[in-house]
């Protein structure tokens, strides 16, 4: 059997670099996945902003993925189009390391540039947003990527297109 008559070998199934970087860019939230302090993995929903090839988020620094990043720095995020303006069937999972920074200089370029990412329609409520963020014991957590495995539906169910009807 070819690997174009089963859904075994899905390698020409990736999304296109354009399409990737679509994708990143338009959404707003990932599934950040670590390992926690009993080599378990864990994950959580996240907003990221992306920037010179990185994702950068931000939590408190009580939340229990800081310390273990700390430990262990691997990590990885998911971004997935269900939902979006782009339709489903699209994603992209990183491979990486996660780096924390409680700098004020980080802070400074980051929380503005986050805020206005997530409340790009009104600056009045990016910049109240930017406010709450800027608190005493929240840090920025910047996610470099080094693998990326990505998939594209809609060239899955053009090998098949008698499953689409």
């Amino acid at each position: 059997m070819a690997a174009e008559d089963n859904y075994e070998d899905l390698t020409e199934c990736a999304l296109t670099p354009e399409l990737e970087q679509k994708l990143v860019n338009s959404l707003g939230e990932c599934v950040f996945m670590w390992v926690n302090s009993k080599n378990e993995p864990f994950g959580v929903v996240m907003s990221y902003l992306p920037k010179d090839g990185k994702l950068w988020l931000t939590a408190a620094e009580t939340r229990k993925r800081i310390p273990a990043l700390r430990r262990n720095p691997r990590s990885a995020i998911c971004i997935n189009s269900t939902g979006s303006k782009m339709g489903g069937g699209k994603t992209v999972t990183y491979k990486g390391n996660c780096f924390i920074h409680d700098d004020r200089a980080t802070k400074d370029w980051f929380y503005p540039e986050f805020a206005n990412r997530l409340r790009p329609d009104s600056p009045a409520a990016a910049e109240a947003f930017r406010k709450f963020l800027d608190s005493p014991h929240r840090v920025i957590m910047e996610f470099i990527p080094d693998y990326a495995l990505s998939f594209d539906a809609t060239l899955m169910w053009a090998r098949s297109p008698e499953a689409v009807q």
